[in-house]
């Protein structure tokens, strides 16, 4: 089974292309003006346009404005939004693109309702909960909280680094996997050596 790899907080343009190099399926923008990781629309469109056929861009969202969305994305040149704040199933599914929607996992949380819910989604980001910080917290969550029989795609997320993705995808066997802090040297600066091995380690699963 070919697991998909989205390499999330991409800042620079030559990241993005290591990131392709190295057969990242999509290359993820994070729109979220507080964040240390956040880009430009403008910058991110610049980048975008280098990216070949068949690899998507994303834009990273977090309880955004209907026209902060709407222009952003245009200008981002984006294929998919990300939704990681508290975002109703009806501003997601609004837009004229496509979305996935985050959920923070913890003890307690109803993944199967929560899918249910944004059943229009693409699919759920499955990600570690911190209190008061929306996602990339560089933490692992329990991976037996997720339910064997999701009823949309999902994607692994939270904590992955290139020493521990493939035991992740051999435990939970997610349609795709999503990295950010753990390839990078600094918040927002991706490390492509890191990357090479992060997705060396992607493709050993699937020789199994």
């Amino acid at each position: 089974m070919h697991t998909r790899v989205k390499i999330c907080g991409i800042t620079r343009l030559e990241d993005a292309m290591a990131a392709v190099q190295y057969g990242a399926d999509a290359i993820g923008f994070v729109l979220w003006p507080q964040s240390e990781r956040y880009i430009s629309p403008e910058k991110a469109g610049q980048i975008t346009k280098c990216l070949p056929p068949f690899v998507q861009a994303v834009g990273v969202y977090v309880n955004p404005d209907k026209s902060w969305v709407e222009t952003s994305s245009a200008a981002a040149g984006l294929d998919l939004l990300q939704f990681h704040g508290d975002e109703s199933p009806d501003f997601c599914s609004q837009f004229s693109l496509p979305y996935i929607k985050a959920v923070r996992v913890r003890n307690g949380l109803d993944l199967l309702q929560y899918a249910r819910r944004y059943g229009e989604s693409r699919g759920l980001l499955l990600d570690a909960y911190a209190a008061g910080i929306p996602g990339g917290t560089g933490h692992v969550f329990d991976w037996n909280l997720i339910p064997a029989e999701l009823p949309l795609p999902w994607v692994l997320s939270g904590g992955l680094h290139p020493g521990n993705v493939a035991e992740a995808i051999g435990q939970t066997h997610p349609s795709a996997v999503d990295v950010s802090s753990g390839v990078e040297v600094a918040k927002g600066i991706k490390d492509i050596g890191k990357i090479s091995v992060f997705m060396q380690g992607v493709r050993s699963c699937e020789d199994i």
